[in-house]
């Protein structure tokens, strides 16, 4: 069964939802780490280990339903490279996440994203 297995909305329409999810996506994949919200690391999170799961598998197949998820050639070629060697025999949980305190101006959690080594 299916029931609760939607996505956040995150206050926002899905055309920009996903904008939203893509272009984390692509910050966290060129960087080491970043720094955002609970709520849109926890979506984040789902996301980026579906794409990390593709890069595992390396076929052609696979990385045109990575480039539907991340429509960045550059991004998605570091993904099944170097992403997906480096977590080729671990099984999930590619990413960590640390509560790192609360936002100045709204007293948003914060939370720090980084790959697990």
């Amino acid at each position: 069964m299916r029931h609760q297995r939607g996505n956040k909305k995150l206050g926002r329409p899905t055309d920009q939802r996903i904008a939203l999810l893509r272009s984390l996506s692509r910050a966290l994949i060129l960087n080491p780490s970043i720094v955002t919200t609970d709520t849109k690391s926890k979506e984040l999170v789902r996301y980026l280990e579906r794409v990390v799961t593709l890069g595992k598998d390396g076929s052609l197949a696979a990385r045109r339903q990575a480039l539907r998820l991340i429509p960045d050639k550059k991004v998605i070629s570091v993904v099944f490279t170097n992403i997906a060697k480096r977590y080729e025999k671990r099984a999930g949980g590619y990413i960590k996440t640390i509560k790192v305190g609360f936002r100045k101006g709204d007293a948003a959690p914060l939370t720090k994203l980084s790959w697990v080594e």
